[in-house]
């Protein structure tokens, strides 16, 4: 297959920003009295909404206290996520290298499109993308494919001519939902076994290995 446009997720893709989620994290669970699990734990619901988070990580569903823990999460975030976010190495330059061969470049993420463009300011310099669709964005989280196909729409591209790429089988469903291609990258915490059970094109131990390999219109 060849594409005309890459969109990417963004937490574990295009950058390592586990530090700083563990911390915000650690710091709300404490606050409201929860026992603090581990940071494999922690980092397995990277990729969800926070407030799905929350259930899973005090173990209530549908936690009364689900949004309150978000918005201090959100708080401490504010201090914290920006400085503790680190693009993986030749990101930007591959983007950069993407847009200046003609194809078109987005994200669509979990995390809240203010955040993301925080990172790209504070930590690229710029924002190498032509569209970024974030949680706040989308009709439903991800899976839900309705945060891709808006992205894929505001491209102006059909969708047959577009690759997903994303480290967490939350990413390979979602393009699944979607009916778009799919490549992994295994920076996050989904292995190679759990995506083989997904469709997919590609499975790249970094995402620098896949910029280098993917087929362009």
């Amino acid at each position: 297959m060849e594409y005309s446009a890459c969109i990417f997720d963004f937490d574990l893709t295009l950058a390592d920003s586990s530090v700083g989620i563990l911390i915000c994290f650690k710091h709300t669970l404490a606050k409201f009295g929860y026992a603090v699990p581990d940071d494999k734990t922690i980092c397995d619901t990277i990729g969800m909404p926070l407030i799905d988070a929350f259930d899973v990580l005090t173990g209530i569903p549908d936690n009364p206290q689900r949004r309150e823990m978000r918005d201090e999460y959100i708080l401490k975030a504010n201090d914290e996520m920006a400085k503790n976010t680190f693009f993986y190495d030749g990101v930007i330059e591959g983007l950069k290298a993407l847009r200046e061969r003609g194809v078109k470049v987005g994200v669509c993420s979990s995390k809240m499109r203010f955040r993301i463009v925080e990172s790209f300011e504070k930590k690229a310099g710029c924002m190498p993308v032509d569209v970024l669709i974030g949680l706040d964005d989308a009709d439903t989280p991800k899976p839900d494919p309705s945060g891709l196909l808006k992205c894929i729409s505001k491209m102006g591209v059909d969708k047959r001519d577009v690759l997903y790429v994303g480290d967490n089988h939350i990413d390979a469903e979602t393009a699944m939902n979607a009916g778009v291609d799919f490549a992994a990258v295994l920076t996050g915490f989904t292995t190679r076994e759990e995506f083989e059970t997904f469709p997919h094109v590609a499975i790249c131990q970094e995402l620098a290995d896949l910029l280098r390999n993917i087929k362009l219109k």
